[in-house]
Formats: C-alpha cells, structure tokens, sequence
C-alpha cells in the first residue's frame, strides 16, 4: 500500500519498483532525466505524460493522482500476459501438424471483425490471440521447409495480417515495445510472400507503432516513402489507391503530432481526399478502414489538436459514422468530440459524449488516456450533478 501522502515522482517510483528507469522512460516517450526529474519532485508532468506512465506502469491514473491511498493490484492481466508470451515463445512442437492456410486465413478474419467491431474487443483478444499465434508462427516455419510454395505464402499472407492485428492490440494495451516487434514480423511475412500491397499495410503499421512512441517525422517520413514505393507496384489500381490513401493519413498524423498544421491540412487536402474520392466508399483493404468518412475524420482530429474546437465540432456535426467499418474508428472520433467539448469547458457535453462512448466500447474507454484525462477534467470541474455522473462513470470502468 502506497502511503495517502506521497508526491507524485514519489509514487511513480513505488509503481517503476525494480524496473529501469531509463526502460520505462523511453516506452513513455520521454528521456530518463526528464523522469529522473519527475521522479525526484524537480519537475511536474503533464497530463498526457502522467496517463502514459500509469499505462505503462499498470495502474489507474488515480493511483499517481488521488490523494487516497490506492490499492495494490492483485495480479497482471493474465490474458494480455499469454498474448505476449505468445508472441516471444515458439509455439507447438515441430511434429505437430500445421494449420492449413485456408483455415489459418478465416481464422484470422474473424479475429479482425471482433477487434474492429465488438465492444468487449480486448477480452476477446486476449481469449483468441495466443493459441493463433501460435499456430500461425508454427505455420509459417513448417511452410518455409515445405515445397508447396502457393501455400507457403497463403501462410505468410494470413500471418502478416495476424501480426498486423497484433500490433493495433498491443499498442492499445501501452506494449508499444512488442507491438513494434510486431510490426517488424508483419513485414517480414509480407516480404516472404512477395505480396507489395500487404508490405504497404506492414509499413502503414509501423508508421502507426512509430506515431505511438512519439516519432510522428520517422512516421510521416515512412509512410511518404511506402506510398511512392507503392505507386510503382503491379497492384490492381483500387487497391493502389486505398493503400496510398490510407499511407497519405499516417503522414497527416504525423504532421499534425509535429503541430505543423497546415502542411497536415494540406496533405489532407491535395493527397488524401482525393483518393478518398477515387476509392467511391468507406472501404477497409487489408484492415486500414480508408475512405471518404475516415479522412473527414482526421479533418476533425488536426482542427481538435490545433485547438480549432468550434471549427472541428462544426465538421463533427456533419459527418455520418455509420457506415464506417470499425467500431474502433467510431470511438475514436467521438472521444476527439468528448475532447472538444472539454477545451471548451462545457463539461456537460464532454460527459454526455463519454457516456455514449460507454455504450459503444466500454474497455476502449478504461483504457484510452485521453479518455480518462477528459473523464477527471470533468470530474474536477463540472457542477456537482454531472460530477457525481462522472464519478460513476469512472467507478464502471475501473478508473477510480
């Protein structure tokens, strides 16, 4: 038990225990003497840091906040626990008999369609993904020795795509270190099978691991590289498009985490919109939900970062989310409205917005620190009625 006194650098250093502090720092994003700092009282986090060090250390931002001393947690997430075993271990024996890549490849779609759409995603996750890593990673090995070679790369097919899926839950559960590992895995699937679209969908992947640890240029660099690299492959022209496309966003991101908000609306706006145009729908080639509705989405989300709250609430309102593909999508344009509401200090908005999104997507709201960042703002500051609304909402899903 932490003692109900303790600063916050005192209480960060309980959490850290026996692990490096210089490991710790660069899974946050920070450098170890500005912790050192943090640690030693010299200096006071921001909230985005704060929450990131509580998801990297594994406990509730109120642990690092509260005055009240907070209580231990009894074990790790067992589940979450197995899918990063699954991913450092070998798997089944090398005589066991390998998993078909017919079966392999739908298995691995219906993994795809829960993380996109189910609201207890991460659950599900944790249920399904080691025992599929594991028998695509030994897939993958015994078709490297085999001689069937259209096999061999159905397998690495379906494995790319697994390990891409690995990568967006791992780095929703703060393991930005093995969801870079995954990624790294996905391209060398996607190489192995000679496949340039799915190596476009391994590198859009990587540049989202690297917007995760806090290298939005590396990012925009990657992604800008990947798309012209693309438009030289013999890929159908539809599916050229969306990749490009879906590539062209990371790169807005990537812009916009470097506050360059013009050259981000800019891309959007010359690169991206256009081939949201092309492409006709809200498709999801490879899992990348790129679209007309997506890049309107990001319009929302530079407006929200560059502070523009009237002009992104006003985009917001005229944009349909129901055609789009993934759930996960949806919840992240609805927090970025929670987010808007809050800078604009109507704290009834930012909690009737939050609400909605526990409806849709309750663990994504446990788990996402902007979530929680807007879900205290309005705790702290709202009047007491949507107060005690919050406080409820954060008790529901484990925040205090």
């Amino acid at each position: 038990m932490v003692a109900a006194d303790l600063p916050i650098g005192d209480r960060i250093r309980h959490y850290r225990g026996e692990r490096r502090q210089d490991a710790v720092a660069g899974l946050v994003g920070i450098a170890p003497d500005y912790l050192s700092q943090i640690e030693r009282g010299l200096k006071i986090p921001s909230l985005q840091i704060l929450y990131a060090l509580a998801q990297e250390l594994g406990v509730p931002a109120a642990a690092l906040l509260s005055e009240q001393a907070p209580a231990e947690p009894d074990s790790p997430a067992t589940g979450e626990a197995a899918v990063g075993r699954a991913l450092l271990g070998y798997g089944p024996a090398a005589s066991a008999e390998p998993v078909r890549s017919d079966v392999l490849r739908d298995r691995v779609e219906a993994a795809w369609r829960s993380w996109q759409t189910d609201g207890d995603r991460f659950t599900k996750a944790a249920e399904i993904l080691p025992a599929l890593v594991a028998d695509a990673e030994h897939a993958a090995r015994t078709s490297r020795a085999g001689t069937d070679a259209a096999e061999r790369r159905a397998v690495l097919r379906a494995a790319a795509d697994l390990y891409c899926l690995l990568r967006s839950y791992l780095r929703r559960t703060g393991r930005v270190d093995l969801a870079t590992l995954a990624a790294d895995r996905a391209m060398r699937a996607a190489e192995g099978a000679d496949d340039p679209l799915r190596i476009a969908a391994a590198q859009w992947n990587l540049g989202h691991v690297l917007l995760a640890a806090g290298q939005p240029a590396e990012a925009e660099e990657l992604a800008l590289r990947s798309a012209e690299k693309l438009a030289g492959e013999p890929v159908a022209e539809a599916d050229r498009t969306a990749m490009g496309g879906a590539l062209q966003l990371v790169a807005v991101v990537g812009a916009a985490r470097r506050r360059q908000w013009g050259p981000a609306r800019q891309r959007l706006r010359e690169h991206a919109a256009p081939a949201a145009r092309r492409v006709g729908d809200d498709s999801n080639l490879l899992w990348t939900v790129f679209g007309p509705t997506n890049v309107a989405l990001h319009a929302v989300s530079i407006d929200m970062e560059a502070g523009d709250t009237t002009e992104a609430l006003h985009t917001a309102d005229a944009i349909d989310t129901g055609a789009l593909p993934s759930m996960e999508r949806e919840f992240t344009f609805g927090l970025e409205v929670a987010a808007c509401h809050s800078q604009r200090r109507d704290d009834a908005g930012a909690l009737l917005s939050l609400l909605g999104l526990e409806r849709i997507a309750p663990e994504d709201l446990a788990r996402t620190p902007l979530a929680q960042h807007v879900l205290l703002t309005v705790i702290r500051r709202a009047r007491a009625r949507q107060a005690r609304d919050a406080e409820d909402l954060a008790r529901r899903i484990g925040l205090v």
